[in-house]
């Protein structure tokens, strides 16, 4: 009897311990979780602030003096020969981008074409310009290429809303 007297309070001891240490790892892990979560929840603020300050960049100050045709975007294109054509369909590429970065569903698509514009932007730079401004589609595609990359979970439910549509 004294044997299973002993033990009692050395099991109950044991039990307690077990507890107590658990509750330390749950209370670890939900600081752990927390810390996730708050630095999950400061990405998506920043990425969202990115997307729409290259919205409004894209919106503003590019597109917006090619659709007004603002005399140095006009002579511009004038210069390499696209004349009010091309300047029109370029501004209007990147507003739509613009307006698309602001939908999350479409952000990554509207990344991706803004990006692929950039490259004609730097192209077109080096060939007509001397690569004066070069740098600045390349900055810009930096961003750019984030964003696509961080939405591309949208891209699936874009193909099944395409394909539902298609049926």
């Amino acid at each position: 009897m004294s044997d299973t007297a002993a033990s009692a309070p050395s099991t109950a001891a044991s039990a307690s311990t077990a507890r107590t240490g658990t509750a330390a790892a749950t209370a670890s892990t939900a600081s752990t979780v927390s810390a996730t979560s708050a630095r999950g929840r400061g990405a998506r603020i920043a990425l969202r602030s990115v997307r729409v300050l290259l919205a409004l960049f894209f919106a503003v100050a590019s597109a917006g003096p090619k659709l007004v045709a603002h005399s140095s975007a006009a002579d511009t294109f004038a210069e390499m020969g696209w004349g009010n054509a091309g300047m029109y369909a370029i501004g209007v590429l990147e507003l739509a981008g613009a307006v698309a970065l602001l939908i999350p569903a479409l952000q990554s698509v509207a990344a991706t074409a803004l990006s692929a514009l950039m490259v004609g932007a730097f192209v077109v730079q080096l060939t007509y310009f001397d690569g004066e401004h070069a740098a600045t589609p390349l900055v810009l595609m930096v961003p750019l290429l984030f964003i696509a990359w961080a939405g591309r979970g949208h891209n699936e439910e874009l193909l099944r809303l395409a394909r539902r549509g298609r049926a």
